[in-house]
């Protein structure tokens, strides 16, 4: 498995989630470190990336509640969701791009359900 997403669950409106994703050792180079997420019969969409040097960008509908973090030494990129509302829920995954960009992977996706 080259990227391992965990973090996901239940939670009450208004509650917070951390997501974790680390990339195997195997992807170098990476670029940029992303969360997408994906509710049923929806497209996937992103919500958060942060790029080799720091800098972030999210949608519109987190700002201010999302915050997206990366470990380099580690591989590892975080979400920390609050003030989650019904409709944050869905599957999230992570995405890496290495080598120039020219390479993409996903996460398997963890399930986050945010109970009104």
């Amino acid at each position: 498995v080259q990227l391992q997403a965990s973090g996901g669950g239940l939670v009450q409106s208004g509650g917070s989630l951390r997501l974790s994703c680390t990339a195997s050792t195997s992807i170098v180079r990476i670029n940029t470190m992303a969360w997408y997420r994906q509710a049923p019969g929806m497209d996937r969409d992103l919500v958060a990336d942060v790029t080799d040097d720091g800098r972030t960008d999210y949608a519109d509908s987190v700002k201010g509640r999302f915050t997206i973090s990366r470990d380099k030494a580690n591989n590892a990129v975080y979400l920390q969701m609050n003030s989650l509302k019904p409709e944050d829920t869905a599957v999230y995954y992570c995405r890496v791009q290495s080598g120039g960009y020219q390479y993409a992977y996903w996460g398997q996706g963890t399930q986050v359900t945010v109970s009104s």
